[in-house]
């Protein structure tokens, strides 16, 4: 089982930006889909982004697209957001997610969270 944590959130102002880590261990980094999804305060969880095991292919939500990047590190073991122009709406807890299909192409739907989320508090 694949251990995922989080960390880099925070208070940051509207049009600022943040950039979350996720720290994976327990299996083959390098070999897997990893993503990102958050939730807002009284809403459901939803899809932020996904990068491909080898990082060539990466899924945005609308909402995020030209704003936030994945990115990842398999020598280091660790999956990034970099955040840019954070809007009050951004406000979430970002959780961590990882598939568990070895060397697949990247599909959302297998993306699991396994993290315990970072919280981010864009304020106006």
């Amino acid at each position: 089982q694949v251990q995922l944590v989080e960390s880099g959130g925070g208070l940051v102002q509207a049009g600022g930006s943040l950039r979350l880590s996720c720290a994976a261990s327990g299996r083959t980094f390098s070999s897997y889909a990893m993503g990102w999804f958050r939730q807002a305060p009284g809403k459901e969880r939803e899809f932020v982004a996904s990068i491909s095991w080898n990082g060539n292919m990466r899924n945005y939500a609308e909402s995020v697209k030209g704003r936030f990047t994945i990115s990842r590190d398999n020598a280091k073991n660790t999956v990034y957001l970099q955040m840019n122009s954070l809007k009050p709406e951004d406000t979430a807890v970002y959780y961590c997610a990882a598939d568990n299909r070895p060397l697949a192409p990247v599909d959302d739907r297998y993306l699991e969270v396994r993290g315990q989320g970072t919280l981010v508090t864009v304020s106006s």
